[in-house]
């Protein structure tokens, strides 16, 4: 991932931890952002999740499993979930605001 987001800030590495059910991102600012898989798939963007409403929802989904993650150009990740879903484009500046972590206000639910 050479080129920069236009926030500045790329993953420089991401980890899954499948016992813990995380995914863990370290950031180009230093930032370790772990989100929790259910967390994650909840806030989904893709069209199919979010509709066409104007503001993000929580879809308050769980047990997904992350079956795969794929690289989206020099901006966004994919995620495969277990039951196939993987139309969901996550850009990187999405992904940092989503953080929840306590630095970064907690888990959000109205972004």
């Amino acid at each position: 991932m050479s080129e920069m987001t236009p926030t500045g800030l790329e993953p420089v590495e991401v980890r899954h931890h499948r016992s813990r059910r995380v995914l863990a991102i370290d950031w180009s600012d230093g930032h370790r952002s772990e989100f929790a898989l259910d967390y994650l798939r909840s806030w989904c963007p893709c069209a199919g999740c979010q509709g066409h409403a104007p503001v993000p929802r929580y879809l308050d989904l769980v047990g997904q499993s992350l079956a795969g993650i794929e690289s989206v150009g020099n901006y966004a990740l994919m995620f495969r979930w277990s039951d196939g879903h993987d139309t969901g484009i996550w850009a990187y500046p999405r992904l940092r605001e989503l953080c929840p972590c306590e630095a970064c206000g907690g888990e959000k639910r109205e972004l």
